[in-house]
């Protein structure tokens, strides 16, 4: 039997990719690649930052950094609840997302590091002062807020767990981190090539509960940000509340820190970064809450079809296809499917409750 290597729960097999076996837990959820390979992997028999990886990634990182990192790192601010003095890019790769967040918020660039264990050739790195070839337990920095963006995916749980006890090292208390990095569900729904042991050298699909695995024996708390299987918050000594993830996320949009808010609202960049951490962020919650509603309206429908007998009913073509386009991808040029749903609902109700 496979083991999981990230919780020892029974493992079953996934995929065969490259000549490299990978396993799924049947507890977690994680996608490893074969626990030999990744043993190899740790005692460097077998690399994946080799200098063909830093090739085929430049493009990538510079496409990303200029990009959508760049609204990572600006909706971070607004969920941290602490003051950031000091923000840093976790396995910075070439260090170009220093370089875009100091042309976007040029008035403090100075509060933001890059740190590289694996870096590209010298030539190929940025020429900003506070990108660090270390790992981040040697940067002699304390952080407040950051992003680790394409990396876990690199790394093999016995790693991870070596970065999650650094980080703690080096946090503040109510330090918030964004975790880009594909998960199980995006692996299956949205790029099935994601796992790639030889090219992009991605070796483990971690799950949230995988991640809580590693993390939270450090102190961590992670938080699933609604509507993305490729990212999650970890948050330091966080208060523990009984909020939802939905609830807890709107909150701090809505009410962010001002020092943070006032980063963001750069003197001579203007806000640009402020609204667009805010209107990306919010756009995935406001999503997630339209899967979860239309979820709910479809399962009371087939309730209600049962209670009149309808349940054996075959349903047209076009309503299966109608229903199943809003369980995967909202088309909102087009009246919720669920609006006519919810009438139904609530005129069954009143008839058979009065």
């Amino acid at each position: 039997m496979t083991q999981c290597v990230v919780c020892s729960s029974k493992a079953v097999p996934f995929r065969t990719i490259d000549k490299v076996d990978y396993f799924e837990c049947e507890t977690c959820g994680s996608l490893f690649a074969d626990p030999a390979f990744l043993s190899d992997l740790e005692t460097g028999r077998v690399s994946n930052y080799q200098h063909a990886y830093w090739e085929s990634e430049l493009h990538a990182a510079r496409e990303r950094s200029y990009g959508s990192s760049l609204q990572r790192i600006a909706e971070t601010f607004l969920y941290c609840r602490i003051p950031i003095h000091r923000f840093v890019d976790i396995g910075s790769g070439p260090g170009y997302l220093l370089d875009a967040a100091s042309q976007a918020l040029p008035d403090a660039a100075d509060m933001f590091y890059g740190v590289e264990l694996f870096p590209p050739d010298e030539s190929l790195r940025t020429r900003h002062p506070n990108y660090k070839v270390c790992s981040i337990g040697d940067a002699g920095e304390r952080f407040d807020a950051g992003v680790c963006v394409e990396v876990i995916e690199h790394l093999t749980p016995s790693m991870l767990k070596g970065l999650a006890k650094q980080m703690a090292q080096v946090s503040s208390p109510g330090a918030v981190y964004l975790i880009n990095s594909g998960q199980p569900d995006f692996v299956r729904q949205e790029d099935p090539n994601y796992l790639d042991p030889l090219g992009r050298g991605h070796v483990v699909s971690y799950s949230i509960e995988g991640a809580r695995k590693i993390f939270e024996p450090h102190g961590f708390r992670v938080i699933p940000l609604p509507g993305r299987h490729w990212a999650f918050l970890l948050e330091f000594q966080s208060e523990n509340t009984a909020q939802s993830p939905q609830d807890l996320l709107e909150k701090r949009l809505w009410s962010p820190l001002p020092e943070n808010v006032a980063v963001l609202r750069d003197g001579r960049a203007g806000s640009l970064m402020y609204h667009s951490g805010r209107d990306a962020a919010r756009v995935y919650l406001e999503y997630a809450r339209v899967v979860e509603r239309t979820n709910w309206a479809l399962n009371l429908q087939a309730e209600i079809d049962k209670l009149h007998g309808l349940a054996s009913r075959p349903m047209p073509e076009g309503e299966v296809a109608a229903r199943e386009s809003h369980l995967t991808r909202p088309d909102f040029s087009v009246r919720p499917a669920h609006a006519g749903l919810l009438g139904r609902a609530r005129h069954w109700l009143r008839t058979h409750t009065a």
